[in-house]
């Protein structure tokens, strides 16, 4: 997680008005960013990001200020973090992500589809592998069982650790891109 500080995402369009090298950032997938957006957003995935800013390579000035947002917050959080571990020295987390900023009643910019969230494609895929391994254990053969124990215990540490191995993966899929 990041130092960086919030800002709410009314407060956000003054930002932008007054700063120049102000740069509004969506770190969620293409798919998501293509489905609806902040106005004005410029997307960078955060596995980009992870990688470019890591490596020292990334598309944005240094001098920017960029105030960062995701779905609800998380990523644009773990964003913040990379950007600052690499010497950005202003950086803002828009609260509450994209969905505080359609529910402030801000300008967004809806694509032709619709895409589903991370965080949903996560809870779908993780509810189906529990199902699946408690019926095989039932069914088929007890083993089958370590599955959602399996499942269970990347939850757990996905809650503690807020790193989401699953999230990574199902970002990194094609229907995401």
């Amino acid at each position: 997680m990041s130092q960086a500080p919030t800002i709410s995402p009314a407060n956000v369009p003054t930002l932008l008005e007054s700063n120049p090298n102000a740069i509004l950032l969506d770190v969620r997938t293409p798919a998501e960013f293509g489905s609806i957006h902040a106005s004005g957003a410029r997307n960078i995935p955060l596995d980009s990001i992870q990688t470019t800013a890591l490596s020292g390579s990334s598309p944005l000035p240094k001098d920017a200020t960029l105030c960062i947002l995701c779905e609800k917050g998380g990523r644009a959080m773990v964003a913040a973090g990379h950007f600052l571990a690499v010497g950005y020295p202003s950086i803002h987390v828009v609260e509450g992500g994209t969905q505080a900023w359609v529910a402030a009643g801000l300008p967004v910019v809806k694509g032709k589809k619709s895409s589903i969230s991370i965080e949903r494609q996560v809870r779908i895929g993780a509810g189906s592998l529990v199902l699946i391994g408690v019926i095989l254990g039932v069914f088929v053969n007890p083993v089958f069982l370590a599955l959602p124990a399996f499942v269970g215990a990347g939850l757990i540490f996905a809650g503690v650790t807020d790193w989401c191995g699953m999230g990574l993966l199902l970002a990194r899929a094609p229907w995401n891109r």
